[in-house]
């Protein structure tokens, strides 16, 4: 490929919001353009990456022994109401209503319902199981706040796999396999990736993995045990339980006045203890039933671990109107001394000696509270996040570190299945439920998190495997006859090997040429000029090193060839 004959608009200038690395970049290497918020065009530099990512994804899917079918963007809603996933979804679902031929429709954000119809309507008997079906296609979810460029968008392309079972051994087996896939594809990807234990989320399942690559950028944590124990992500770490500080004296519960003072700051500020002292009481509605969540004032509810341990298949804060119904007073206000209500006590909160928190009435708290002498703690559980200064359940220290998710695996059980009766015959003529995994990759996110992960202050360092030319031909005297004839040549004899070459054969001065091969970032740089070619040689230099070798241009198709099986 010609430079001159492509589209490679490059550029100095950047946004100001682009603040992520891998945004900048990508604008100023020509590589998307933004068409409205969250959405953007991939230009053909970018899509050459995109589709070489697809390629490697598609490949593995294959081996694995995924079945390829296409799902339509645009979904019946009323599936989404089989599954209840509607309200789970909540503002992030995209509703068409504007026409009569699109109402009650919805944009997928994924596809478990489409696919889960799919399955209802043809896969009648355990002689049809196991089966996987994957696809490539545009999701669409309504971000709140688009951001880092391709990183947080409103549309997006995804590869879905989803698996269908007779029974749990079956999915385990599937599950790893699809595991192993996703390994192979962050591997040829070249991306440097960490596995970790994951929460489900609204998606479901009661076992799920996340991939992540570790950047400053990342707006997702992953949060590792310094022995090595445990290694998750942020909603999923579990965190070891806190020593008994000891008391030598229990206060007497007192009610204190505290007007107009609701948070724990204000609280914390005005009786001069610190936020850790102070018990925080969280009203929830789990599944329409109401729960109450104690964490220690300096701590937050983790919600997912909260549901995971109920059971619960929807979780969200009650409103102020059921708090002021459970707790007798405005939100703000609420404290476990003479609840009625089930309460669930995080396990800092049970070794606490005389704290504060809400007496139950407006403009009131209570200090001296002690656990147990003062309220009964029937159930407690690790159901916050963790710290800083938490440990993990070994004991070992624990380190955040910041990431993207480029990938996720789910077991999704019968959730799917059972709410749209998605059934089958097994071996007994008995008719169950099928079992199902799920497997997703962000497949723009691939492309971020290699840049973010590979680049300098010139620009890009793309890995080999999903590099938009695995070589540059920088041509300096592109008027010199023999110039240009070495450059064509090595161009077109590598093209027959099979390699992606771009030759850069603009008329242009070399530092202008150098920038822009190092922006743009092509693992191999050839440069062909008329005083080395007097010296029988050329340039090879690899984008990720410092070393520039000189070799002679009937060795360089053999030389480059090494140097792209090495990766």
């Amino acid at each position: 490929m010609l430079w001159t004959k492509y589209f490679i608009p490059t550029v100095k200038e950047v946004p100001a919001e682009a603040t992520a690395a891998s945004h900048q970049l990508m604008i100023r290497a020509g590589l998307i353009r933004q068409v409205a918020a969250g959405a953007y065009t991939y230009l053909p530099l970018g899509y050459r990456v995109l589709q070489n990512a697809t390629a490697i994804i598609r490949e593995e899917m294959n081996r694995a022994g995924a079945i390829e079918l296409h799902m339509p963007a645009m979904h019946p809603i009323e599936w989404w109401e089989e599954t209840g996933r509607v309200e789970a979804m909540g503002d992030t679902l995209v509703h068409l209503s504007d026409k009569p031929f699109r109402k009650g429709t919805v944009l997928g954000p994924t596809h478990e319902e489409v696919i889960t119809e799919i399955a209802r309507a043809y896969l009648k008997s355990h002689k049809h199981l196991p089966v996987a079906f994957y696809q490539i296609q545009t999701k669409f979810r309504d971000e709140a706040r688009p951001k880092s460029g391709v990183l947080r968008t409103r549309e997006f392309l995804m590869k879905d796999a989803y698996s269908f079972h007779a029974d749990k051994v079956s999915l385990d087996r599937t599950y790893e396999e699809m595991y192993q896939a996703y390994c192979r594809i962050y591997q040829r990807c070249g991306l440097p990736y960490q596995v970790v234990e994951a929460d489900s989320g609204p998606i479901g399942g009661d076992a799920s993995h996340e991939f992540m690559v570790v950047c400053d950028a990342g707006e997702d944590q992953l949060v590792r045990a310094a022995d090595g124990s445990s290694n998750a992500s942020l909603e999923r770490a579990a965190v070891g339980p806190v020593d008994d500080p000891g008391c030598d004296e229990l206060q007497a519960l007192q009610e204190v006045h505290t007007p107009g003072l609701s948070t724990i700051d204000q609280v914390s500020a005005f009786l001069k203890c610190r936020p850790e002292d102070m018990i925080k009481t969280l009203v929830y509605s789990a599944d329409g039933a109401c729960v109450v969540a104690l964490v220690r004032g300096d701590h937050e509810v983790n919600e997912a671990k909260l549901r995971r341990y109920l059971g619960a298949k929807s979780l969200q804060l009650a409103s102020a109107k059921e708090i002021e119904a459970v707790t007798g007073a405005a939100v703000g206000y609420a404290g476990p001394v003479g609840l009625k209500a089930r309460i669930i006590a995080d396990q800092a909160v049970t070794v606490m000696h005389n704290a504060v928190t809400g007496a139950n009435k407006t403009d009131y708290h209570v200090i001296g509270v002690n656990p147990d002498r003062d309220f009964e703690m029937p159930e407690s559980a690790d159901i916050r996040y963790p710290t800083q200064a938490d440990r993990s359940p070994s004991g070992a220290p624990l380190f955040f570190e910041k990431c993207i998710e480029v990938g996720h695996v789910f077991k999704l059980g019968t959730k799917y299945s059972a709410a749209m009766s998605a059934t089958f015959a097994n071996e007994a003529g008995e008719i169950k439920p099928m079992i199902m995994g799920c497997y997703g990759i962000g497949v723009n996110r691939i492309v971020a998190a290699a840049i973010e992960a590979f680049h300098d202050g010139a620009g890009i360092r793309w890995p080999m495997g999903i590099a938009p030319f695995k070589v540059i031909i920088v041509a300096l005297d592109v008027r010199d006859e023999q110039v240009m004839q070495t450059a064509s040549t090595l161009h077109d004899r590598l093209e027959k090997q099979g390699i992606e070459v771009l030759l850069d054969d603009r008329d242009a001065r070399p530092g202008f040429k150098f920038k822009d091969a190092d922006l743009i970032g092509i693992p191999i740089r050839l440069t062909v000029g008329r005083k080395s070619l007097a010296d029988g040689v050329i340039e090879f230099k690899r984008r990720d090193a410092d070393e520039v070798r000189k070799i002679k241009p009937d060795e360089a198709i053999a030389f480059v060839m090494d140097e792209v099986g090495r990766g």
